[in-house]
C-alpha cells in the first residue's frame, strides 16, 4: 500500500531567504493544502499569502486537482509561502514536464536570490555607518 501511494506523490523543494519548504503535490485530489499538520488557511493567516501560493496552479490551470502537503521552516510567513510557491511549481513539473514554458514564463522556475546582506565591521550595518562628525 505504501508504494503505489508514494508513486503517486511528486516532490519539489522550494527556498526564499532563509525558508525552506519540502513540498508534495498528490493528484487526484481536492485542492487541500496542509503546512506543517495545520490547514494552510490556519497557518498562514492572511488571503493574500494563500492566492501567492496557489500561483502555479493558477497559470497552468490545475486549480483543485492536487492536495498539497508540505513541511516548512525558517523564515518569515511571507517567505515561507514563497518558498511553498516555489516547491509546488518545482512539484508540477516533475509531474508533466510539458508545464515548464508555461512555469517559466510566469517566473515560477526562477529562484529569487534576494538575501540579507551581512553587517560589514567598523558599520553600524550593512551600509549605514556610525555617525561621523567632520568638524
Amino acid at each position: 500500500m505504501e508504494d503505489s501511494m508514494a508513486e503517486m506523490r511528486y516532490y519539489g523543494t522550494g527556498k526564499r531567504k532563509t525558508a525552506i519548504a519540502r513540498v508534495w503535490i498528490i493528484p487526484n485530489g481536492s485542492g487541500k493544502i496542509t503546512v506543517n499538520r495545520q490547514d494552510a488557511k490556519d497557518y498562514f493567516g492572511r488571503l493574500a499569502l494563500l492566492k501567492i501560493m496557489k500561483q502555479p496552479f493558477d497559470v497552468t490551470g490545475t486549480n483543485g486537482r492536487f492536495d498539497v502537503w508540505c513541511t516548512v521552516k525558517g523564515g518569515g510567513k511571507s517567505a515561507q509561502a514563497d518558498a511553498v510557491k516555489f516547491g509546488i511549481a518545482k512539484a508540477l513539473l516533475a509531474f508533466n514536464p510539458e508545464l515548464r514554458p508555461v512555469l517559466k514564463k510566469a517566473g515560477f522556475l526562477t529562484r529569487d536570490a534576494r538575501i540579507k546582506e551581512r553587517k560589514k565591521y567598523g558599520q553600524r550595518g550593512a551600509r549605514a555607518r556610525y555617525q561621523w562628525s567632520k568638524r
